[in-house]
């Protein structure tokens, strides 16, 4: 921790010592020994990162691939504050936090606080959101709320996943191959055509193969594998200069097995006959390995079509229309909690456990004169998400079935201008009015036996807990305002404000009869953020710097919490309007040219967060298994932020003359302890650890192939990415029906991996 202090305090002593700073970790172009100009589109038009008073950090495609990045996961290890992992029970499901603000229970209806853009299209869900890192150009991420330009459910921030352009003057060609630990083996082959004049297509399909870190002790399978097929088609037309359309489609299959997690306690002794092998009792010796009995198939589709449509009335009026429909769903056993063959806990379902669609269709007119440049739209959203599952409770005796789904419509109209006030102060002016209409179904209900109709068992309630249907419209309107001042050509400061707004709903797990007021739903959540920040290159662009600090105020906090009843009889959630919070932080990222070889790049993230009220309901000691609301403040944390975030790498470029060139890239990345849930559970919660990675790639004269060697996790850390806690509790006797189940899931284990590049 010393080590990751004295890095701070040097990039603090840096940041005030020079004035200059930028926002970004991407790549060098340009000259090899100058910090070249970055363009992103974080405002939806094309500027130079340094122009942006919005804190973004960019990463290549071709960065990432050199690093040997498996999919968009990571972007955690080199962003400040960011937590960017795979789901806990699911392969391809995205939990993603920015500045501590985001989701991580899946819920379907229940919304991601982080939006998540495939070119410039918002993927309304975050099941199948682990994107793999193919045909990608660049990846933004956008700290902060973003509700001006991308709307609803930004409140944390958004990531932008751009894919490459295609080439409308020759063939190009490109495979990429991959083998590793693990009997890993991926193949990548993109490409595109041109047809005719203006006209082109392209696109790349990708297989990733790998077999599991651990293995189902009962059943013999493969645990934490991978098994996934992508493909993206894409057809360009420029009938004029002034013209463009482009049609995309995009199918993804993942077949890798279910993930049900690691016990990481044993089976209680009066529950212990019920589980065969017996050594299905005990904690296994792999936290990668599980006994689970539920089953191991497991299928995520998504796919997707858009269109854009481009046509540029002037010099400086452009007009765009991007029209998408997108849908998934998910086909599987459910999650074995209890981590054994027995049924103790298990979450089962029947056909799709997970399904929804979308259709989005959004208007642009951008102005980019002189002095004034900006973008205003009209965007409008019809989205439906529906699931179902049992809650199986063997030692109980009953089984609870939930279904239901959430249907929503968006509308809203947004504009965001900046206006050059002099050379060097510019300042921005953007506002969204948004209303989200929300109509839910929710229907829950206790059956006696294991299974109910979801599972394919028809028999009637014992106990119907829920029963409703219900609507709701949630209006607000989200401005911003920043003011740039340019101390230089190469260096920015910004001061910025801007509100988030994140849609109210309907917990799709409510229980009517322990916590009524869940018909009622919950309401919308509010983001005011305050940010000061410097952006820029020095020392002839040698050297490219950025800090900001940032202070946001959080209101309408919606949490999701899952406990058991001490009643015995199902497990309990809630999604409520807990309270408030304030969260301060300071962020730091910095590339430099050290020599014509060597570069270095560092960043730091440090987040203050604070609940200021936290309403919750707890069992009521007084009238039990009723719950009663009560402030929990002092003893609730923010889950998933841990306090410091940090990342230190050196890029070493060693030139072969006539044998082409070798590049070295080391990596160390740090996160301090977390908070798995609001609820402090130490058994589960993760201490700090730190990730070091390294690559080597060799390209030969001529560029047209390479050859790459990658590290990941060389220390072989573990480290915990999700938790479930169904814990027994001696002061409620009854819950020893759920198994005392607590169950940890886990990052990837050391991963070495040789890949082939090669482009005709």
């Amino acid at each position: 921790m010393g080590f990751w202090l004295a890095l701070g305090a040097s990039g603090v002593a840096l940041a005030a010592a020079m004035p200059a700073a930028a926002q970004d970790t991407a790549g060098v172009t340009g000259e090899a020994t100058q910090v070249g100009e970055i363009v992103v589109t974080a405002r939806r038009r094309d500027e130079a990162l340094k122009d942006v008073p919005i804190a973004v950090t960019v990463q290549t495609g071709e960065q990432l691939e050199e690093r040997g990045a498996p999919d968009i996961t990571a972007l955690q290890r080199v962003t400040p504050n960011l937590t960017l992992q795979v789901s806990r029970g699911t392969n391809s499901t995205l939990t993603a936090f920015i500045r501590g603000i985001g989701q991580q229970d899946p819920l379907w209806g229940f919304e991601p606080g982080v939006g998540l853009y495939i070119d410039d299209v918002y993927i309304a869900r975050p099941q199948g959101a682990v994107l793999d890192v193919f045909d990608v150009e660049r990846i933004e991420v956008l700290r902060g709320p973003q509700g001006t330009l991308y709307g609803r459910n930004t409140i944390g921030g958004a990531i932008k996943y751009v894919t490459r352009g295609l080439d409308f003057d020759a063939p190009q060609f490109r495979v990429r191959a991959a083998v590793g630990t693990d009997n890993q083996r991926d193949l990548i082959l993109s490409g595109s055509v041109p047809l005719a004049e203006g006209l082109a297509i392209g696109g790349a399909v990708a297989t990733y193969d790998r077999d599991g870190f651990g293995r189902n002790r009962f059943t013999g399978a493969d645990t934490y594998n991978k098994d996934v097929v992508s493909g993206r088609l894409t057809v360009e037309a420029r009938p004029s200069s002034r013209v463009l359309f482009r049609l995309s489609g995009d199918y993804t299959e993942d077949n890798s097995n279910a993930n049900h997690g690691h016990r990481l306690r044993p089976v209680p002794a009066p529950l212990q006959p019920l589980v065969t092998p017996a050594a299905c009792n005990l904690v296994l010796d792999s936290v990668y390995d599980t006994c689970a009995g539920l089953g191991d198939d497991n299928k995520v589709t998504t796919k997707g079509v858009s269109l854009l449509a481009q046509w540029d009335l002037s010099d400086t009026i452009t007009l765009k229309s991007i029209t998408a429909y997108r849908d998934g769903e998910t086909t599987g056993r459910g999650i074995d909690f209890d981590n054994t063959p027995a049924p103790i806990l298990d979450i089962a379902s029947s056909g799709a456990v997970y399904a929804d669609d979308q259709t989005s269709q959004e208007f642009q007119l951008q102005y980019n004169g002189h002095r004034l440049q900006g973008v205003a739209g009209l965007y409008f959203l019809d989205a439906v998400a529906r699931g179902q599952f049992d809650t199986i409770l063997q030692a109980g005796g009953i089984t609870q079935g939930t279904s239901g789904s959430m249907d929503t419509e968006s509308f809203a109209a947004f504009g965001d201008f900046s206006y050059d006030l002099t050379e060097r102060l510019a300042v921005s002016v953007g506002a969204r009015w948004t209303q989200d209409e929300r109509e839910a179904v929710v229907f829950k209900a206790n059956y006696l036996g294991l299974g109910s109709p979801i599972t394919g068992r028809m028999v009637a309630p014992v106990q119907t807990l829920t029963d409703y249907s219900a609507s709701a419209t949630f209006e607000e309107f989200t401005p911003r305002l920043s003011l740039t001042y340019s101390l230089n050509d190469d260096l920015n400061v910004y001061a910025a404000y801007g509100r988030g707004f994140k849609s109210g709903g309907f917990d799709m797990r409510g229980d009517a009869t322990a916590t009524p007021s869940t018909q009622d739903g919950y309401d919308p959540e509010i983001v005011d953020s305050y940010e000061i920040g410097l952006k820029g290159s020095l020392l002839d662009r040698r050297l490219r710097l950025a800090t900001a600090v940032f202070h946001t105020d959080y209101t309408g906090q919606q949490i999701t919490t899952q406990q058991v009843n001490p009643a015995g009889t199902g497990v309990v959630s809630f999604v409520d309007n807990v309270g408030s919070s304030t969260i301060r932080g300071w962020e730091f990222e910095g590339q430099a040219f050290l020599t014509d070889r060597l570069t270095a790049s560092l960043s730091l993230g440090y987040v203050d967060a604070e609940f200021n009220e936290f309403l919750a309901y707890v069992p009521n000691p007084a009238a039990p298994p009723a719950f009663v609301l009560a402030d929990v403040s002092d003893s609730r944390q923010f889950q998933n932020t841990p306090e410091w975030t940090g990342n230190f790498s050196l890029t070493y470029d060693q030139p072969l003359g006539e044998y082409g060139s070798l590049r070295a890239i080391g990596g160390v990345s740090f996160r301090s302890d977390a908070s798995m849930f609001e609820t402090p559970f130490p058994e589960v919660d993760q201490p700090a650890y730190e990730l070091y990675d390294l690559s080597l790639v060799y390209t030969p004269p001529g560029d047209r192939w390479r050859v790459g060697l990658h590290g990941r996790n060389l220390t072989d850390e573990r480290y915990r990415t999700g938790a479930y806690t169904f814990a027994y509790t001696p002061a409620a006797p009854s819950t020893i029906v759920f198994g005392d189940s607590v169950i940890g899931f886990y990052g990837p284990p050391r991963t070495i991996s040789l890949s082939l590049d090669v482009r005709f």
